[in-house]
Parts: structure tokens; sequence; C-alpha cells
């Protein structure tokens, strides 16, 4: 049971003040009835709620796949700022939040949800959930670089890093061919100095696995080798694959073979 100003709250009828003056107004009908009392009790699997003559299907979670763009922040809200949630235009929900963050230039996949459960489990430091990276890294390396990602890195923290797989990516071609990624070369073009010299000719691609999430963690691992990242796209998070049809700031709803993945997943 849950109550009518919380339902209509969350199906993205406005705030709750909002939504007890929709009530108020007679706008709102439960199984046929008019309902002016915005605290009663109702059954989202049994009631059937109309607004304006139109029905309201109550969504308890929502959960979409966002191809997040350079340029806007991982958070629910911000006073001054863009975030990845006000991309998701279509959605009902008003909690809706992103799983972990990705970096404002970081580009790739975002889950968006309001489902807490779900989200704790991606998160756990005890789930060890990979996450797949590209980078494009310029700067001198080691030739033994692999082996430095694979036993850990000293990043400053009191531990070095966990267990990382790196594989070196011959070509952007290659990566295109790949990942199946067509927006990567626009992006790769981008990228230039102030010379109008683009920085990815200078850079070498690696594929980065990871199944922690420390603050900037990648980069510092490239920048403690003696590399810098240039760009950096998160490909996969647990199951989950970014679509490669979505452009950046494009988004859609996980289909039910992905949610099966998602909800099942150790």
């Amino acid at each position: 049971m849950i109550r009518l100003d919380k339902y209509l709250a969350d199906s993205g009828f406005g705030t709750r003040n909002e939504v007890r003056s929709l009530v108020k107004s007679g706008s709102v009908f439960v199984n046929n009835e008019t309902i002016k009392d915005f605290g009663m009790k109702i059954d989202p699997d049994k009631d059937e709620v109309i607004v304006k003559g139109k029905s309201v299907e109550y969504n308890q979670y929502e959960y979409y796949m966002l191809h997040k763009p350079a340029g806007i922040i991982t958070a629910s809200r911000d006073k001054n700022a863009k975030t990845v949630v006000d991309l998701i235009e279509t959605r009902k929900r008003r909690d809706l939040f992103p799983i972990g963050r990705l970096d404002k230039d970081t580009e790739g996949l975002l889950i968006i949800t309001n489902d807490g459960q779900l989200s704790h489990r991606l998160l756990s430091p005890n789930s060890h959930v990979q996450k797949t990276y590209v980078a494009f890294v310029s700067g001198g390396l080691p030739s033994d670089v692999e082996f430095h990602f694979k036993n850990g890195i000293d990043i400053g923290d009191e531990r070095l890093t966990l267990p990382a797989g790196l594989r070196e990516i011959e070509s952007i071609d290659a990566l295109v061919e790949e990942f199946g990624d067509r927006y990567i070369i626009e992006k790769c073009e981008s990228l230039g100095d102030s010379q109008g010299n683009s920085i990815i000719n200078n850079c070498r691609i690696y594929e980065v696995v990871l199944t922690e999430g420390r603050y900037h963690e990648i980069k510092r691992m490239f920048e403690a080798l003696g590399g810098n990242v240039e760009y950096l796209k998160r490909y996969s998070m647990g199951p989950i694959t970014l679509d490669s049809q979505l452009a950046p700031g494009e988004y859609r709803k996980l289909d039910k073979e992905e949610m099966k993945n998602l909800l099942t997943s150790k």
C-alpha cells in the first residue's frame, strides 16, 4: 500500500505539494471515483489511478542506460550545472540517480536508476564488479606496463590498486571494429591542441578492466607510470555493455534480457 500523493509524485506529477493540489482540484480518480484525499492508501497492483483522463502506470523502479557525454557532471541534481539525470527527459520517477560516477570529461556507460539495493551491490568493494574502459594515453610508459597493472600500482593511497587488466589496442580502426563505436572517430578528431594537431596521434590506446573504483583511479595509475590519460571512456559495467547505437547524450531503458542479467549477476 502507498499514499496517493507519493504514488503521483513518484510517477512524475510534481512535488508532494503540487500533487496534493492536483488531488484537491478533483482531477484524480481511483477506481472511477473522484478522490480529494491525498493521504488515501492505494494498492499499485490492484487500484486504477486516472489523472485528467489518462491512466497512470506506477513503476517502483526505473532502469536506464545512458551514453554520458563529456561536459556533464555525474550527479542527481546541481544548482548550477546540467547533470546526467537531467538528460533522462522521459523519466517518470523523481528519485533517479547514477550508479557510480564518471568524471566530467569522461564519457561512456552510466546506469541511471532509483534502485538503491542494486546500486549498493554493484558498487560494493566486496562485489568486485568488472568495469571496462578504453584510455588514450600519451607520454612514456614502461615496457612492462601490463605487469604493473596486474600486480598493483602505488597511486598514493594506503594500499596498492587491485589487480587490473590491461591490453593495448593497435589502432583506432581496431577499436571501432571491436567495440562497434562509430562515434569515437569524431571524438578523436575533436581532441586537438592549440595548433589544431590531434592529440590522439601521440597516444597509445588501452583497454583497462577494473574491479574497484577509486577517485580518478585509471588516470592516477597511468600517471604513476609516466603516462597521461588524454581521453577515457567506459564501455561496460558488470553484465551491461554500452549500446553502440546510442550517441553521446542519448539513453534508453534497459531491455528485459539486460534487466535479467543485471538483477541476477553476482
